[in-house]
């Protein structure tokens, strides 16, 4: 799917479908809640960072089944869910057509700004419609719900919660599940570094402005290898050659473009830490309870940053930055300075200092 065509299309034919359909009366929990439908589009860290409210919804309504509609692009992600009872994807046409023939108490539409999302909500004409009023998406749910940029998004998401009645809850240490013949397979993978302990790199971004450099991570992995310590990087196919840079001369081994989504949940799980941009990546350690040192610039780090004495995130807040919202990043007129000047002795000192913490 083009995402930049997409967004483009829910400006226009969005708002206008929008304000096209009428208004669902407010709704409360009436009768036995048996069958919901939890749409989440958009990437892979909204989608790992939405786990924690599957798992309270299930605690609360045991004996409901759980359909999730997602994308091709996140929705491998909730393989890692042990809670979900079915997975659709709403860019398959056949998919999205048996997600509105459902029948559903309550619809969930964790999309954060963009209206389609919204609009297959309303269209299913569930009686509990729940959803963020962040535009004029707001008029499509039975139960809007307000979200702030200052809150971080796996708190935001447990917002949701309030309209089924479920009691604040916090988000566990771990909350991602590894299938075992993933962890099999990585097993095999690993087993040049044999005993020897590793950090993950990822070293890939969607845009110029969220890439830190190869080069830098290259010096990263020549002090860590100083220390002991090998170097797994991992990512897509196109962050094969850069893996390669990385690695070179023996510092590790480059997993990039050779593990499925879920194969990498399981390389990171065995590493003693993540070093990695603001990234979906980033967000699968957060889930599997794996330390992280992340570097923030464009991206809301209030958001999006992982929390706790496990993580230490790397931010010269530049009185520019952060410049996202709600998934977009302008242009930068001066080279993303803000993650640019972040240095290759602050990351291996702030791995040095997490290592030795925890």
């Amino acid at each position: 799917m083009n995402i930049r065509l997409m967004k483009m299309f829910d400006a226009v034919f969005g708002r206008l479908a929008v304000s096209l359909m009428p208004r669902p009366a407010h709704q409360g929990i009436s009768g036995t809640i048996s069958s919901i439908l939890i749409i989440r589009p958009g990437g892979i860290g909204d989608a790992v960072l939405l786990i924690p409210v599957i798992l309270a919804i299930r605690k609360k309504y045991s004996s409901a089944t759980i359909t999730l509609l997602a994308e091709r692009r996140n929705s491998a992600v909730f393989e890692l869910c042990t809670e979900c009872d079915h997975v659709l994807q709403y860019d398959r046409p056949a998919d999205l057509f048996a997600a509105l023939r459902g029948r559903y108490d309550v619809v969930i539409d964790t999309e954060q700004w963009h209206r389609l999302s919204a609009v297959i909500a309303r269209l299913t004409r569930a009686p509990l419609l729940i959803g963020y009023a962040t535009n004029e998406r707001a008029r499509l749910f039975s139960n809007p719900v307000p979200y702030s940029h200052d809150d971080y998004e796996a708190d935001s998401f447990l917002n949701l919660h309030e309209p089924l009645e479920i009691k604040p809850s916090h988000i566990p240490e771990r909350f991602l599940t590894l299938p075992s013949d993933a962890v099999a397979t990585v097993e095999g993978l690993l087993d040049e570094l044999k005993t020897k302990p590793f950090i993950t790199i990822f070293a890939g971004a969607s845009i110029p402005e969220r890439r830190w450099g190869t080069e830098r991570f290259r010096q990263v992995a020549e002090q860590l290898a100083v220390s002991g310590y090998s170097v797994v990087v991992v990512g897509g196919g196109e962050e094969r050659k850069k893996g390669e840079e990385i690695v070179a001369g023996g510092l590790g081994l480059n997993l990039a473009g050779l593990t499925s989504l879920i194969e990498t949940a399981a390389v990171i799980a065995r590493s003693r830490l993540v070093i990695s941009g603001d990234s979906g990546v980033l967000h699968l350690a957060v889930g599997l309870n794996v330390p992280t040192v992340s570097l923030f610039g464009p991206g809301i780090a209030a958001k999006w940053a992982p929390r706790g004495e496990m993580h230490i995130v790397l931010n010269h807040n530049l009185s520019c930055s952060p410049c996202t919202r709600f998934g977009t990043t302008p242009p930068c007129p001066i080279g993303a300075r803000c993650l640019q000047e972040i240095s290759v002795d602050e990351v291996v000192h702030a791995v040095g200092r997490l290592l030795a913490r925890t």
